[in-house]
């Protein structure tokens, strides 16, 4: 640009609710309709939940009570605390950079320290309400899309505390058509249950209270028997739970002040770290840190006055330097597991005993495949500048970018396949990997098949989940089959695959099903993708005399037509680990030998191609 073509009129100055409506990423991460876990419209929800969490935490209020409307989508939250000052509501919805969290003699520990996320709720809501009731009295303030609209005073009866009722934005550069999903809060709702020990969070008609804690969360997220009987530590500002099983990989689930810090950070890290040093010390042997971390499933909770977040999401903890408990973070739960956890070992011999020779198993099997492993990272090395299996984007979730959440990979079966998404794909942020033909059967096999298969240990590569999630490179990993009985096998085998060896990968949900149009129903004048049978029965109707194609393989979809079904408009089946979802049964039971019992099944759920109108 020219100095003639940068004027003083190129300066614009927006207001606060403008630059939050034009750069949303910059405080809740992203939009998205609700048809995600990670959509912004539970951020939204969570960013007005901690305000009440962090009252709770300071001592007051032990319910807080949650709505979400299935007809309008309003969401209300109101807690017990001790309410806003009535002459600062105003202030606290609607000015940058105000709240009572920069007065550490007000919260102690809390989640929100930047007085940012209560004004991107209002910015990014078509009404917001809030109302604080104190000794008496009441302020209520009334804003649409954060421009203030109405203000009350006056007397109550209602007990102290804050409401606040809020609709997301339904314009279509906003939130669009949203729907929040239950399936997405009661998993929010459980983790705050289970920080705070105590608090009873009333959702809708149900109730969430735990009185144990990181051992309530730990229990609820088991797929497997573990092998001993979780171990739980607490003290004034750490709460650690962990325990081992029979599976590879490593889980955890990571908080600081009540946050879910899901890509974890100093934390988690100083436990890993204060894990394996008290393990060595203990068993007074050098024991390799994979083997010591091998299936473990383990939670860990902290409290800090000033928590450094890599953004406003507060996803990952990113300060080396702050204070908690009078020492930096990587000192205090080092130390608290050197000394809590050794104390733990030495009491608990039946644990350690187990515990070793789980350590050692893994050390025999990490050495049997250490020669392979060294050769497959040699392969998989030469093969990364140029990897034809893999058509990469340009973002990736381990970056800071600001799309990096959009990251997605694509796995496919086959050429066609493969092009038609390569084709159509946006190489921002979206990636394809192709398999040829229908990978193995990981049932029943070691870790040394994935070093020993070439596309297993490619696609371990490409994910970068080797040592484990932390340096995950897609935020979505997408099966992309054909919608046959052939496609359908093979999202079984790539799904065993994960089950098997990157089951922390399925628990963090990052694993998704891409559904695709199975017909494609048309008249002169319009176009219409059917998902179902339903769908199209409704679209003939709708287009009267029309021509139908029925879609047998993604190589038979353009690829201009492809674009529209990985776009915005992508539908994507999460694929979940529930908590009565044991692992080795369910590969046992679908992917072992066939057994009279899947025989039985497979017999009794059999339908004929009439029955599903083919």
């Amino acid at each position: 640009m020219s100095v003639e073509n940068y004027k003083s009129e190129n300066i614009v100055t927006l207001d606060w609710q403008e630059h939050i409506r034009l750069r949303p990423g910059m405080y809740i991460g992203k939009l998205g309709d609700g048809t995600y876990h990670d959509d912004g419209i539970y951020v939204l929800l969570k960013e007005v939940v901690d305000n009440s969490i962090d009252e709770y935490t300071m001592g007051f209020g032990k319910n807080i009570d949650i709505t979400v409307s299935s007809e309008n989508g309003e969401v209300t939250v109101r807690d017990f605390g001790r309410g806003i000052p009535l002459d600062k509501v105003i202030d606290v919805a609607s000015k940058m950079n105000t709240g009572a969290k920069y007065d550490s003699s007000a919260f102690q520990k809390s989640v929100g320290l930047n007085g940012v996320g209560i004004k991107a709720v209002n910015a990014l809501s078509s009404r917001f309400e809030i109302t604080s009731f104190r000794d008496g009295q009441y302020s209520k303030a009334v804003f649409s899309r954060g421009i203030l609209q109405d203000e009350e005073h006056g007397e109550t009866e209602a007990k102290n505390g804050t409401l606040v009722a809020f609709i997301p934005d339904s314009d279509e550069h906003i939130f669009g058509n949203f729907n929040f999903k239950t399936e997405y809060i009661e998993p929010m709702l459980k983790n705050y249950s289970f920080l705070n020990s105590g608090l009873t969070l009333n959702f809708n008609n149900t109730s969430y209270c735990s009185q144990n804690g990181l051992l309530d969360l730990l229990n609820g997220n088991l797929n497997e028997d573990p092998l001993y009987a979780p171990v739980h530590l607490k003290a004034q500002d750490i709460e650690i739970a962990l325990t081992h099983t029979t599976g590879y990989g490593e889980s955890f689930y990571s908080f600081v002040n009540g946050q879910n810090t899901t890509q974890g950070g100093t934390h988690l890290s100083a436990f890993k770290e204060g894990l394996v040093k008290t393990v060595k010390e203990f068993y007074r042997k050098d024991f390799d840190p994979d083997d010591i971390r091998t299936s473990i499933v383990a939670a860990i909770s902290i409290r800090v006055q000033e928590p450094v977040f890599e953004s406003q999401t507060k996803t990952k903890l990113n300060s080396k330097d702050m204070v908690a408990g009078g020492v930096t973070v990587r000192n205090y739960v080092v130390d608290f597991m050197k000394q809590a956890l050794d104390n733990y070992m030495h009491k608990h011999t039946e644990m350690t005993d187990v515990l070793l020779k789980k350590i050692i198993e893994a050390e025999k099997e990490r050495k049997a495949i250490s020669g392979i492993k060294k050769i497959a990272r040699e392969r998989a090395k030469k093969v990364s500048l140029h990897n034809k299996k893999l058509r990469d984007c340009r973002i990736h979730l381990n970056t800071k970018h600001e799309n990096a959440h959009e990251s997605t990979i694509f796995i496919t079966e086959g050429d066609s396949a493969s092009g038609s998404i390569t084709k159509s794909r946006d190489v921002n942020t979206q990636a394809v990997f192709s398999l040829r033909g229908k990978p193995l059967n990981t049932y029943g096999k070691t870790k040394r098949i994935v070093y020993e298969n070439e596309e297993f240990n490619l696609l371990q590569a490409a994910l970068n989940i080797e040592e484990d999630l932390s340096n995950l490179r897609y935020n979505k990993v997408v099966i992309a089959t054909d919608a046959d009985v052939d496609g359908m096998h093979i999202r079984l085998l790539i799904i065993t695959f994960f089950l098997n060896f990157f089951p922390e990968l399925i628990r963090h949900e990052h694993l998704y099903i891409l559904q695709t149009p199975l017909f494609r129903v048309r008249n002169k004048k319009k176009t219409l993708y059917c998902y179902s049978e339903e769908e199209k029965e409704k679209a003939i109707k709708q287009l009267g005399n029309v021509e139908i194609t029925r879609f047998k393989g993604l190589g038979e979809i353009s690829a201009d037509e492809f674009a529209g079904f990985i776009g915005k408009d992508m539908r994507l089946d999460s694929v979940k680990l529930y908590r009565n979802d044991i692992i080795h049964d369910l590969l046992a039971f679908y992917m072992g030998k066939n057994t009279p019992d899947r025989q039985d099944f497979i017999i009794d759920n059999l339908r004929s191609e009439e029955e599903i109108g083919i």
